[in-house]
């Protein structure tokens, strides 16, 4: 994964049911740490979403497992969006051991807004496009993305 400013992240709790029979973190877990880290990221920076009526969707993902995670690990999951189309957007997500700051997992998703009444992609808001390209601290729109 390029370097990517992670400003935010989550501290996360291991449960006893997330770990396996061969006492590490199992896999499918991850992904439950990616869904809590995105939530917490869309809470923080477009706290005015009314969930009721907007979705954001995974249409895609990607994830690369470096490193075993164990019941006694302190792990933090960093996000971060790294560019933004019309409808969709791509997101970063890292999985770190939060006291030696070694990468355990990387996961990239592309997003997509969603109308959860006409049950259909719709265009991102200039209000989430604006919040989170000034939390990020650039601009991050993709140039000639029609549809995206």
């Amino acid at each position: 994964m390029e370097e990517i400013a992670f400003k935010h992240t989550l501290p996360l709790q291991i449960r006893f049911n997330d770990v396996d029979k061969f006492g590490h973190v199992n896999n499918e877990v991850y992904f439950s740490f990616y869904d809590l880290g995105k939530t917490e990221y869309f809470e923080s920076v477009c706290p005015n979403v009314d969930w009721e009526k907007d979705g954001i969707v995974v249409v895609h993902i990607v994830v690369d497992f470096m490193s075993q995670i164990f019941s006694t690990d302190h792990v933090s999951v960093e996000t971060a969006v790294v560019s933004i189309g019309t409808k969709s957007f791509e997101l970063a997500q890292r999985v770190v051991d939060s006291k030696t700051g070694e990468v355990k997992c990387c996961c990239r998703s592309i997003m997509v807004a969603y109308d959860l009444i006409k049950h259909e992609s719709k265009p991102l808001t200039d209000e989430w496009v604006k919040a989170i390209c000034a939390y990020e601290g650039k601009d991050l729109r993709r140039k000639n993305s029609p549809g995206q």
